[in-house]
């Protein structure tokens, strides 16, 4: 039984450690370089102050101009390439921008929109236009699939940034800095697989990931037991050691047992973070769409795009962005500023407040399921669940401001919400089969526990070194293997 756990780790380790070299080295990449995205608050900081100036056409008629036959998903009115533009997104269809101005509906964007869009990301910067693409090495993402085709506009700045301009809206949606693409060949490009992607193996590229990662966990796991009967307690070998071992394979076997266990932990939570077999996704999910209160249309919203950024501006708000979004059946209006700020205009008593109250979040939450019970805890600092990350992080560009409100329902699998007091968004569904994801891929992977994050550099020690010891394992293992192969 021995000879055959010896001989299913050598032949999984030869073919798999090269791989796990690669993300152990590509992991520690990511912990400061991620993988390009525009979060939200460089996008606020590339747009001008929205002006009064010959805005703006009704909303009803950017809504009919936009698609008469269906309500859109969400509304924005912002500036793309120095003209004001209403942005509307659909479920599973492309976006939509309508002129402000004329209420005309904009078509394709071509390379003269994009170069506008460039332009006003950087009005000093030289630029290049570098052509149209439906996916490439930096946007890989399905979050930009409603914007495709995209078009690609190189910067002369200081950061050599390259940006993303949707096809659909006009708008810039990703920009990528030259120090960002090149960290990244060896960062996420290299952990997540990608040049797996864009050769023909798309269809099978999650499944290569996760067999992989598979395959990889069984060979640790086998690797941790012939590590552990491999080691002497008691009495040592004749050369004096615990370990029979020597050169690359004495350092293969220490390694195993100090980062043995950890490098488990991280090749399978790698393999939970593909949600493998749709293990975290729930058979029934909580259908969380009735605490909009309806479709989102133009008669819950009497106040005017222009009276809106007055009323802003007196409350001393220089909104750049504005979101109209129906919360219980009752309209607002979000203004965004510069350095991410918000307030909230009422449709129901064209007040300006800073915050939504926790009982109008309650009473719309408490419509998604009118027969249950509904607890709800206004958190004032972060726990297990709602924490923000540096960033880089995958998800670290997602806003996590404090108060939430955190809503619990009875519902099969006990989902919670986490909303937003700021907006009134919904920012997290967290039901059974994801509240499992945060312990068996976040916590284990990026080792996302409070006690490590908010002491930094301590979370950078505790990340660096482990990965140090996983990369040790794996260039030994990968050592021995060719040694193998050769003889």
């Amino acid at each position: 039984m021995k000879r055959y756990l010896y001989l299913w780790h050598r032949w999984l380790g030869i073919g798999l450690c090269l791989f796990m070299a690669l993300w152990f080295f590509s992991g520690v990449v990511m912990l400061y370089v991620g993988y390009p995205k525009l979060t939200p608050r460089e996008h606020l900081a590339h747009l001008p102050v929205l002006s009064l100036q010959d805005c703006c056409v009704d909303l009803a008629a950017a809504i009919d101009a936009a698609d008469p036959q269906r309500a859109p998903a969400s509304i924005r009115l912002s500036t793309v390439g120095g003209e004001p533009r209403y942005l509307f997104s659909y479920p599973g269809r492309s976006n939509v921008a309508v002129d402000a101005r004329t209420g005309l509906r904009e078509g394709f964007s071509a390379r003269e929109q994009a170069l506008a869009a460039a332009r006003q990301y950087d009005p000093l910067a030289p630029l290049s236009y570098q052509g149209a693409v439906q996916e490439d090495l930096w946007s890989h993402s399905r979050a930009l699939d409603a914007d495709r085709p995209l078009q690609r506009v190189q910067l002369a700045d200081a950061d050599g940034t390259l940006l993303y301009i949707s096809g659909q809206t006009g708008e810039v949606v990703r920009d990528a800095s030259a120090l960002e693409r090149g960290w990244n060949l060896v960062g996420a490009w290299l952990h997540w697989l990608y040049p797996l992607r864009g050769v023909g193996l798309d269809g099978w590229w999650s499944n290569l990931v996760i067999y992989l990662s598979l395959t990889a966990t069984a060979m640790a796991v086998l690797g941790a037991v012939i590590g552990v009967l491999r080691w002497r307690i008691r009495s040592p070998y004749r050369s004096g050691s615990r370990s029979p071992y020597r050169g690359f394979a004495r350092w293969h076997h220490i390694g195993g047992l100090l980062f043995g266990v950890l490098a488990i932990t991280w090749i399978f939570s790698g393999l939970m973070s593909m949600n493998p077999w749709r293990i975290f996704s729930s058979a029934t999910p909580l259908d969380t769409s009735a605490y909009q209160g309806g479709p989102l249309q133009a008669p819950a919203f009497p106040v005017s795009a222009a009276r809106a950024l007055s009323r802003f501006a007196e409350e001393g708000l220089d909104a750049r962005e504005l979101e109209w979004r129906l919360i219980g059946g009752e309209g607002y209006v979000i203004g965004h500023d510069g350095a991410g700020r918000t307030r909230v205009l009422s449709m129901s008593d064209g007040q300006v407040h800073n915050r939504l109250l926790k009982e109008v979040l309650e009473r719309a939450a408490q419509a998604i399921v009118p027969q249950g019970n509904l607890r709800s805890e206004q958190l004032e600092s972060y726990d297990f669940y709602y924490y923000a990350r540096a960033e880089q992080s995958m998800l670290g560009h997602l806003d996590k401001r404090l108060p939430v409100l955190r809503v619990r329902f009875d519902d099969p699998q006990q989902t919670w919400l986490h909303l937003d007091l700021y907006t009134g968004e919904v920012l997290s569904a967290l039901d059974q089969p994801k509240r499992a994801s945060r312990w068996l891929f976040a916590l284990l992977h990026s080792w996302d526990w409070l006690p490590l994050l908010q002491r930094r550099p301590l979370w950078d020690i505790w990340m660096i070194a482990f990965s140090v010891g996983g990369l040790i394992l794996s260039v030994s293992g990968v050592v021995l293997g060719w040694r193998r192969i050769r003889k």
